[in-house]
């Protein structure tokens, strides 16, 4: 009788939690996430494991904990008026019971310590170097070791047309330099899972001002200006292109080139209008919208 008890209420556990996933609409791979986004890098995918493991870990440890309650409350009530086992002074229990959670936290410890050095790490060299500028209220990039029709690197800045676009490649080591010509900004591309405060001055500010990482999906991305700078952050929004290598050498070469129909350098969206690769290479955004950047327009905030 109570073998067949034990045996319902387990069925109806377990058919309480498939209604449960299924109600939610979420697909495996979502429920196996925890809610964490589906990122686009390495170091994304290595945030999102140790979220999982961590998440395992502690609903495994949160079922023990209920066990350990109901187990005292469902077989071990009142019966006489005689006093149970007391337990208190057992020395070998109370020890076990510091041990585990010592040993939880270590591990946790361990594995969020490594992944942390593995998301900042910046030992690789890289075969890009783009220098990140953000000012009330736009970006710039500035790809380091180019040479633009003008001589200077090249360079792309949002304008009140367009959004300005971080055109960067595929499957390559990219380093990322911060820094902002007014206030404190943050770069952040939600599709990394990773974002950072980019400071006016970055010597004197206690976070690094440069990161790196490799992206290992293409597409069309948007990033965001993550802290607080003025009247107009909300629409200080811009892009992610992840190209295919090959197609970011190209891309490269004609920022470098004069258009011979305007006589100067190609512009972003004129350089991913020539290299017709569809929707990936579409010459403007549409996931945001442009917002005027004449900074002789306003008054300072």
């Amino acid at each position: 009788m109570e073998g067949s008890r034990k045996a319902r209420v387990a069925k109806l556990a377990g058919l309480a939690g498939l209604v449960a996933v299924a109600a939610s609409g979420c697909s495996t791979d979502e429920v196996l996430r925890f809610g964490w986004p589906v990122g686009i890098t390495p170091q994304a995918d290595a945030m999102r494991d140790l979220w999982t493991w961590s998440v395992v870990a502690a609903l495994a440890v949160g079922l023990v904990v209920a066990i350990l309650i109901l187990w005292p409350v469902v077989f071990h009530r009142k019966r006489s008026e005689e006093l149970p086992k007391q337990l208190q002074y057992n020395h070998p229990l109370e020890i076990v019971y510091t041990v585990i959670p010592v040993v939880i936290v270590a591990v946790l410890f361990y594995f969020t310590a490594t992944t942390e050095n593995y998301v900042t790490d910046k030992s690789h060299t890289p075969d890009v170097t783009v220098d990140v500028i953000g000012f009330q209220w736009n970006w710039e990039f500035k790809y380091e070791n180019t040479k633009g029709a003008d001589g200077n690197p090249v360079s792309t800045v949002g304008s009140s047309s367009e959004i300005p676009i971080l055109v960067l490649p595929t499957s390559k080591w990219i380093e990322y330099k911060l820094l902002s010509t007014d206030v404190i900004h943050s770069f952040w591309v939600p599709a990394f899972n990773f974002k950072r405060d980019v400071f006016p001055d970055p010597d004197k500010n206690n976070q690094d001002s440069s990161f790196q990482n490799t992206i290992d999906q293409t597409g069309a991305f948007v990033g965001h200006c993550a802290e607080l700078c003025g009247a107009y952050h909300s629409a200080m929004n811009f892009e992610v292109r992840a190209l295919p290598d090959d197609l970011f050498q190209q891309y490269i070469q004609l920022r470098e080139k004069v258009n011979p129909k305007t006589g100067k350098g190609y512009t972003t969206s004129e350089a991913l209008s020539q290299l017709n690769c569809g929707d990936l290479c579409a010459p403007l955004a549409t996931t945001t919208h442009p917002f005027n950047t004449d900074r002789t327009s306003r008054t300072g905030s």
